[in-house]
């Protein structure tokens, strides 16, 4: 094994690490391992992940059951394209997708990440929409900080602030809005026949602070959708698979979307791999014999057979270890060792759904908050030395750990965010 030292110099010689200012940067950590919900660090120490890798690791890292499926499969096909060919476990996880989704998804279009999703969602909409005689169907309307990835098309209804401002020339048109009835039908009569549809994170935002919307709020938007004959278009990739409480968010909300965006908790969080659920009528609409009318859109690793067979088995544990109560249980733990916040003067909103807890610090003399808080730094490392990996949203301090944390790791997950505030105060 290399030296720490050694393994962070040849990294800072050779790697550019994502959403990271190297002139601001702290070293990063060297991760030799990973077991459950233990990163292994290469000095020796093990901390909790207390983020779920980015919101991806679902059951555990390394968890056998799906490092075995993986072994399997790569030992029968590894990959094809999927233009023009099919594969076993392509088809039968789009199978088992359609049949625990919200009812009335009926087809799977596969990509690569949750980014990617959005995209397709996005480009199936303004296309059905062009082919089918509302050319001028282009503007989308998404929500105030809204975050749905990195590509174009993503940027665009994403909120160009922090992130995306450079690009602002280049993003076309959409609208943004408070999670509110009112302000949806506003905007819709506003935009009249150039609205498109509504893209929404149903009930948690996540990269924007983790903002927790209501239920009410997902209904009202389908209800407007279907008034306004525009697509509704609900992006779990970081909701799905429980980590509100449900398999999916639209669930507490008793609400179909016209497209469904899932990644991340996908395979478990072990393997890239999207999809883009949509009901039949979208489909129809590319149905043709106009090759012109086909949807160009695809990636060379578009349903990958080895993350196929591993989204496979994630589902299969999923249900039979009912991860979205296991996750609301966790999050239970750690929010009651959180109590003391309720009175906190430098603490605001405190929150828990499903697996996340969160909290937003916010002392009277503090900068404007949001992603770009100078605070993320100190979060990170005192819940460290707690033994816990934690990394803010600017000031809001944040858990969404993996199912398979015990009561013990959430104790002490809960812990860590107390000594972050007081180390703080």
């Amino acid at each position: 094994m290399q030296p720490t030292h050694d393994l962070i110099a040849r990294d800072r010689q050779t790697v550019w690490h994502p959403y990271t200012q190297h002139g601001l940067q702290q070293e990063p950590l060297a991760i030799t391992g990973a077991e459950g919900a233990l990163l292994r660090l290469a000095d020796g120490r093990k901390v909790i992940d207390g983020l779920s890798s980015w919101w991806a690791t679902l059951h555990g890292h390394g968890e056998p059951a799906l490092v075995e499926a993986a072994q399997a499969q790569m030992q029968s096909l590894d990959h094809v394209l999927f233009a023009g060919t099919t594969h076993e476990p392509a088809v039968r996880l789009a199978e088992r997708l359609l049949e625990v989704a919200p009812k009335g998804l009926s087809r799977v279009f596969y990509s690569d990440n949750g980014s990617t999703a959005v995209e397709v969602a996005l480009k199936m909409v303004v296309q059905n929409f062009a082919q089918n005689g509302q050319p001028e169907r282009k503007v989308f309307v998404a929500l105030e900080g809204a975050y749905h990835g990195d590509t174009f098309g993503s940027m665009s209804v994403g909120d160009p602030d922090p992130f995306f401002e450079a690009y602002r020339p280049l993003l076309f048109e959409s609208v943004r809005i408070a999670p509110s009835a009112a302000a949806l039908h506003q905007a819709l009569e506003e935009l009249g026949p150039r609205a498109a549809g509504v893209i929404l994170e149903p009930l948690l935002q996540g990269a924007a602070g983790m903002r927790v919307h209501s239920a009410d709020f997902v209904r009202a938007v389908r209800q407007a959708c279907d008034q306004h004959g525009i697509a509704m278009i609900a992006d779990e990739v970081m909701t799905g698979f429980g980590r509100t409480g449900t398999l999916f968010a639209c669930e507490q909300a008793g609400v179909t979307p016209d497209l469904l965006c899932l990644a991340k908790g996908l395979t478990g969080g072990m393997f890239p791999l999207a999809a883009t659920l949509a009901r039949e009528a979208m489909f129809q609409g590319f149905w043709s014999e106009d090759r012109t009318r086909t949807f160009f859109h695809g990636h060379t690793f578009t349903a990958n057979p080895v993350g196929c067979a591993m989204a496979l088995r994630s589902l299969e544990l999923t249900q039979e270890r009912n991860v979205p109560a296991r996750l609301q249980a966790i999050g239970a733990v750690i929010r009651a060792q959180l109590e003391s916040l309720e009175t906190h003067s430098h603490v605001r909103n405190l929150r828990h759904l499903g697996g996340l807890v969160a909290f937003d610090w916010c002392p009277p003399a503090q900068q404007t908050g949001g992603y770009l808080h100078a605070v993320g730094p100190r979060v990170s490392a005192i819940a460290l030395e707690q033994g816990v990996l934690l990394r803010p949203l600017g000031n809001v301090i944040y858990a969404l750990p993996p199912a398979c944390t015990t009561d013990e790791q959430a104790v002490q997950i809960g812990r860590a965010m107390l000594a972050v505030v007081a180390g703080l105060s």
